[in-house]
């Protein structure tokens, strides 16, 4: 498979915390990789790391086959790589429709007004928030909250996508729903790095598991074999085997 997006050996550090260490992974064009790691284990990091918010102090990071360390975070984003936060940040003032436009219009490449305008009001349908397009985005639900997050963040056009703990907080039901939307984009090719502590929702995505542990790879791998591997258990749910 064609490789989309490569870590390679990548190093930062905050003082004397170092919060990625030597790292390295790679994601295929298509495939949704799942990130799992304790708290603090570096996974926004590493996020922040692809996004262009964070400079590396070591190593190279590769989209589509050109580094990309020294590119500026909004070019990163026209060229294909779109984020959501795991606290869900909306322009509050603005109307839920308006955050998708900003998204389509300066992220997402669009040609007219009215291509943005009418990828805006799909997303719009396809994340069950058309009947909130007129809302001031602060006045949202959580659920809704995240699931603007998610639209704007495809408003992008992404090729990559990088989810950022959508899942939490949101009940069995509302979790299922997320993962048949997130199942959806995925089968479009869009490529998916999920970060989340849901273990199930991220179970029924990701084709495979990485697992970070002070900021290097302790697991990668099958989904299951990862789940069932005694230090992943120790390290990440505290279970001695």
């Amino acid at each position: 498979m064609t490789v989309l997006l490569s870590f390679e050996n990548v190093s930062k550090s905050f003082g004397a915390l170092k919060v990625t260490n030597h790292l390295s992974f790679e994601v295929s064009k298509g495939e949704a990789l799942g990130v799992l790691g304790p708290n603090g284990a570096g996974k926004t990091t590493v996020f922040n790391l692809i996004t262009g918010g964070l400079a590396p102090d070591a190593g190279h990071i590769r989209f589509n086959g050109q580094d990309i360390i020294k590119m500026p975070p909004h070019r990163r984003c026209r060229a294909g790589i779109g984020r959501s936060y795991q606290v869900a940040l909306p322009f509050e003032g603005m109307t839920v429709f308006e955050n998708l436009l900003v998204g389509a219009m300066y992220g997402g490449r669009a040609r007219s007004t009215h291509e943005a305008n009418d990828r805006c009001v799909d997303l719009l349908d396809r994340a069950g928030l058309i009947d909130k397009a007129n809302r001031i985005a602060g006045s949202l639900t959580l659920l809704d909250r995240k699931r603007l997050e998610l639209a704007r963040a495809l408003a992008t056009k992404p090729e990559l996508l990088l989810l950022d703990e959508i899942a939490g907080g949101l009940t069995e039901a509302e979790s299922h729903a997320l993962i048949d939307l997130v199942n959806a984009i995925r089968a479009e090719g869009i490529t998916i790095v999920w970060i989340e502590h849901v273990v199930h929702a991220l179970l029924a995505v990701a084709s495979r598991l990485l697992v970070i542990n002070f900021g290097a790879k302790l697991a990668e791998g099958d989904p299951r074999a990862v789940m069932a591997s005694p230090e992943v258990r120790r390290v990440y749910m505290g279970i001695e085997i």
